[in-house]
C-alpha cells in the first residue's frame, strides 16, 4: 500500500518484511529484496540479513561453500560474530564486528564465507547484513577487487542531540566521507540510535533512499512505523527524512543515483543482457573465473 505525506519529508513508497530462507550450509537468512520494488532502490539489489543465530562449538565451519559472481559488488557488515573470506582472484581475510568487506567480483569470481575457525570452536552468536550492489555497465567487467575496511577506518559521527552515531561506510554525510570506494554515487549509512533519539536525515534527492531496519522499532515522518528487518521505501520529493527511535534500534540507510539501464539477472550473475548471461555461464562452467584448486 502506498501512502503519501506532507512534502516537507520523503514520501513513503511501501515498507516491506523479508521473507525467509537457508543459504548455503550454514546461515539463515531474511530477505526483503530483491522485491517490486526494486527499481526504485538501484543501485541496491539485494539484501540479506543472517540471524542473529547462536552458532554452537564446532570443529567444522559451516558458512556458504564456493560459488561465482560476476557484474555487481557485495557488501558484508558485521554485527557479531567472525567470518572467513576467500576468493579465486586471490583475496582473503577475517571480518568481525564493526567491519566491512567490500567485494568486487565484476569480470567473475568464486568465493566462499565460511564461520571463521576460533569462532567456529568457542561458538557465540551471529549476526551479518550483506548486499549486492549493481555496477554500471561500463563497468561489469573490471578486475574483481577486494577492500576490507576494518571498523576503525570507519568514521562516525553523533547525532545532532549526542545521543546516536552515524557510521559513514561509503559516499560523504555531513562532511565526513566513507573509506570504501564505489563505482557510482551512493551513500551508506550505519545509524545507531538510542530509545527516544530523533535523527533527521538528509541525502540528495535526486537519490534512491531505502532505509534497512536492523533491529529495534522506529517511528518514520511522526506517522509510520517500521521494525526490526523491515525495509522502508523512500520516494524523491524531498531531500529529507524523520527518524525517531522508539527502542534502541539500528538502521542501515542505503541511498545512491539510480542506474538507468536494464537489468538482466540469473542466479549469481547481474549484466545487462541475456547473452552476456549465457556468455557469465559459459565462462563460470569452462573454469575462467577460476578455482580454489588454483589457490590451495
Amino acid at each position: 500500500m502506498e501512502t503519501t505525506h506532507a512534502t516537507t519529508f520523503r514520501r513513503i513508497f511501501q515498507v516491506i518484511d523479508g521473507n525467509r530462507k537457508a543459504v548455503g550450509d550454514g546461515f539463515q537468512v531474511t530477505s526483503p529484496m530483491p522485491g517490486p520494488r526494486i527499481r526504485q532502490l538501484s543501485p541496491f539489489l539485494l539484501i540479506d540479513h543472517i540471524g542473529p543465530m547462536t552458532i554452537a562449538p564446532s570443529e567444522q565451519p559451516l558458512g556458504s561453500p564456493p560459488h561465482p559472481h560476476r557484474g555487481f559488488e557485495t557488501v558484508t557488515i558485521m554485527y557479531s560474530g567472525v567470518l572467513a573470506h576467500r576468493d579465486t582472484a586471490g583475496h582473503a581475510g577475517n571480518i568481525g564486528p564493526g567491519d566491512v568487506q567490500w567485494m568486487t567480483a565484476g569480470a567473475g569470481l568464486l568465493h566462499e564465507e565460511l564461520y571463521e575457525k576460533e569462532f567456529t570452536r568457542r561458538g557465540g552468536t551471529l549476526e551479518v547484513v550483506q548486499l549486492w550492489v549493481n555496477m554500471p555497465k561500463k563497468d561489469k567487467m573490471a578486475p574483481a577487487n577486494y577492500q576490507d575496511i576494518p571498523s576503525a577506518d570507519i568514521k562516525t559521527l553523533p547525532t545532532p542531540d549526542g545521543r546516536g552515531t552515524v557510521r559513514v561506510i561509503a559516499g560523504t554525510y555531513e562532511g565526513v566521507t566513507g573509506p570504501a570506494s564505489t563505482f557510482s554515487p551512493m551513500t551508506m549509512l550505519d545509524v545507531h540510535l538510542p530509545k527516544g533519539t530523533e535523527f533527521n536525515l538528509t541525502l540528495p534527492q535526486d537519490y534512491n533512499v531505502g532505509l534497512y531496519i536492523v533491529k529495534g522499532d522506529v517511528r518514520l515522518h511522526g506517522d509510520y512505523s517500521a521494525t526490526t528487518k523491515q525495509l522502508v521505501v523512500l520516494g524523491w520529493n524531498s531531500s529529507e527524512a524523520s527518524i525517531t527511535a522508539n527502542e534502541d534500534s539500528i538502521i542501515l540507510v542505503l541511498a545512491g543515483e539510480p542506474i538507468e539501464e536494464p537489468l538482466a539477472t540469473y542466479g549469481p550473475f547481474v549484466m545487462n543482457t541475456n547473452k552476456e548471461l549465457v556468455q557469465a555461464i559459459a565462462d563460470y562452467e569452462s573454469g575462467a573465473m577460476g578455482s580454489f584448486a588454483d589457490t590451495d
